[in-house]
């Protein structure tokens, strides 16, 4: 029989193997502590492989004009379970102001709304997210279907303001003409009463790392560019509605074109759902008109958005829903929700899971190469150890105290390179500093002055293009700086890496190069994402200091991520030269100590040789057993089980 899952049962059984691969990489991790193998670049390294397989954020936004039916397709997929509508769904305009849906389990299940009067402040989403006392926080109950759907409610609040408040905030442009909100009476025009809404509830797949984003229409979207360039450009999966009875408008075409298509990142899962198919259904028509229809509108839709016919799907999020609630097989067919629903998890899931295989593969294939060349150094200690014991067969007492004070000697020698080796990690410290600060807070702020400068001041920003273009060039020129700073470090170790190799017989490797590959890239999908905003048709909005002030405090947010993850890799990088430093000298102290108990051991007692011969011979073969195991973690991790068989009736789609 086949069987079709749900986005959420498809969901669960990603966050399993998630959490499956993660316990995999603690047990690996335990392992090597257990045999004494966990230096702090080995443990840096598993405690970031672990964080992101576990603390792995799968975000699906879900962008439409108002009452294409975005709310009730979320309904559809992810609360059908409470029998009831949960996120407000009535006609004409519900969700008015952006919502994110999400689980955070150091809060009680709330929704927190964010007043609209902040719209008049500078300060960006994020930084509001950081002062809880300006949110409106209202407590739910999840085991209450009808309190939960009460409380969202709010999502759907309005205000009335007079035209110069909308403007302030925002919502009213001289220029717009019919675009702008109708005034009443009274001269007032209606706005959303709350900015933005963050949904924090227990819910299975928000538990697991799932986020959902549900946007209010392209006035909201257009006017707050942390939402387009932040949270949509980072979403794994773009859910884009229209109506099927009317295709695309000249308001869907302006959100795709505008906010959509400058953040679609290669691999990302991009669906258009043409939705309330069933609209159809009642008409005249015969099934078989009603289905020409849908393909001539799918097909006019996709040349219009450019893009494959088979990205558009037609369903009906209503009777999806309700197909649910009544269990009603045949309604959920017609509905194309599971056919939806199935493309929607391949698009994301299949994805997700090959970027978290590719990342710990590299990993892990990285501290194999670390962990191997500690076990050498013991192997290759013990063979020393052998070539001395075996030496003083048949040796008198005279020859073996003499050789006690040649390994004394090796190792007043040896300590004796410590300040050596103290200044080397000086000089180390101080160049990577010098390349922390590149990356860090106050470089990133100066180089956004400018651009923050050109942004500024009422009126049009004429070169505001030209001020963009340069400070992403400095930008650039961070990395590049960074990356030399590393290159100097590598010259230098490499130096002391070979001397110290040549006195002390180390194995010490340089690492590779630094490479910031993701720097480059995704600061040129940033670029590229607000550029957007600096051309001709935003210029009425960029001539509102205000939408300047919180542009570049949301580019400055994502910078901030970008700038700390390049920092990240930047310690990983240096720990994993300095790590075989200690690694060495912490096994070499080991051995000039086991080397002078040993002589002791053979000056004290006759059989004391031969014990100490047949316990190297143990240690070498308990080394041997212990390459054996650790080349079956390294079988383990980089060909992890895969999530349960999916068996569906739906046809692969391009996503």
């Amino acid at each position: 029989m086949i069987v079709s899952l749900s986005f959420g049962e498809q969901f669960d059984r990603f966050g399993q193997w998630r959490k499956g691969f993660a316990g995999q990489m603690a047990g690996f991790r335990d392992w090597l502590a257990a045999q004494d193998l966990l230096d702090a670049a080995v443990q840096d390294h598993l405690l970031r492989l672990e964080h992101l397989l576990r603390g792995d954020k799968v975000c699906v936004a879900f962008v439409a004009e108002f009452s294409r039916g975005k709310s009730e397709l979320i309904n559809a997929v992810f609360f059908a379970h409470y029998g009831r509508r949960i996120m407000p769904a009535t006609p004409g305009r519900t969700t008015m102001c952006p919502t994110e849906l999400g689980y955070d389990p150091a809060l009680p299940p709330c929704l927190r709304l964010l007043p609209v009067e902040t719209r008049a402040q500078p300060y960006s989403l994020a930084e509001w997210r950081s002062r809880p006392s300006t949110w409106v926080q209202l407590p739910m109950d999840v085991h209450d279907p009808d309190q939960l759907a009460s409380t969202l409610a709010h999502v759907a609040q309005v205000c009335k303001v007079p035209v110069e408040k909308a403007r302030t905030l925002g919502f009213w442009s001289d220029e717009a003409g019919a675009d702008n909100p109708v005034p009443d009476e009274q001269g007032l025009v209606e706005i959303p009463k709350w900015r933005h809404a963050l949904l924090n509830m227990a819910h299975p797949l928000l538990k697991q790392g799932l986020v959902i984003v549900d946007t209010p229409g392209l006035n909201a979207v257009g006017t707050e560019p942390e939402l387009t360039v932040n949270l949509i450009a980072q979403a794994h999966a773009v859910v884009f509605l229209l109506a099927a009875d009317a295709g695309v408008t000249k308001s869907d075409l302006a959100i795709w074109r505008e906010h959509l298509l400058p953040c679609h990142r290669e691999g990302d899962a991009h669906l258009v759902v043409l939705n309330k198919i069933d609209t159809l259904w009642g008409s005249l028509d015969s099934g078989t008109e009603v289905q020409a229809q849908l393909n001539r509108q799918r097909a006019q839709s996709a040349q219009i958005l450019g893009i494959d016919p088979a990205r558009i799907l037609p369903l009906s999020a209503q009777k999806g829903l309700m197909a649910k609630i009544e269990s009603n097989a045949a309604l959920l067919q017609r509905s194309g929700l599971p056919l939806f629903e199935d493309l929607l998890a391949q698009g994301i899931l299949a994805h997700r899971q090959s970027i978290l295989r590719n990342v710990v593969g590299a990993g892990v294939t990285q501290l194999q190469a670390q962990v191997q060349r500690a076990i050498q150094i013991r192997r290759r200690d013990l063979d020393e150890q052998m070539l001395e014991l075996r030496s003083l067969r048949g040796k008198n007492a005279t020859v073996i105290q003499s050789m006690r004070q040649r390994i004394q000697q090796e190792q007043r020698t040896f300590e004796d390179s410590s300040a050596k080796i103290l200044a080397v990690r000086t000089v180390h410290l101080k160049l990577m500093n010098q390349a922390f600060q590149l990356l860090g807070a106050t470089s990133l702020r100066r180089e956004l002055e400018q651009l923050a400068g050109a942004l500024e001041h009422s009126g049009l920003k004429l070169g505001v293009r030209k001020v963009y273009a340069a400070t992403f060039e400095s930008l650039r020129g961070l990395g590049q700086q960074a990356k030399a700073a590393a290159g100097e470090i590598q010259t230098m170790l490499s130096a002391t890496f070979k001397e110290l190799n040549t006195e002390f017989g180390f194995s010490l490797q340089l690492p590779g190069d630094l490479q910031l590959h993701d720097f480059d890239r995704e600061l040129a999908q940033i670029e590229e994402s607000y550029l957007q905003y600096l051309g001709f048709g935003h210029a009425l909005k960029l001539a509102n200091p205000l939408f300047g002030q919180r542009m570049v405090k949301a580019l400055g947010m994502r910078l901030r991520t970008l700038f700390e993850s390049a920092a990240n890799d930047l310690d990983l990088w240096s720990k994993s030269a300095t790590s075989q430093l200690d690694a060495q000298l912490k096994e070499r102290k080991r051995s000039f100590a086991r080397r002078i108990e040993a002589v002791d051991r053979i000056s004290e007692a006759a059989s004391g040789l031969m014990e100490r011969i047949a316990e190297i011979e143990s240690a070498e073969q308990q080394l041997s057993a212990l390459e054996q195991r650790l080349a079956q973690w390294m079988q383990q991790l980089l060909q992890p089980p895969e999530p349960e068989a999916t068996l569906t009736d739906a046809p692969a789609a391009g996503v």
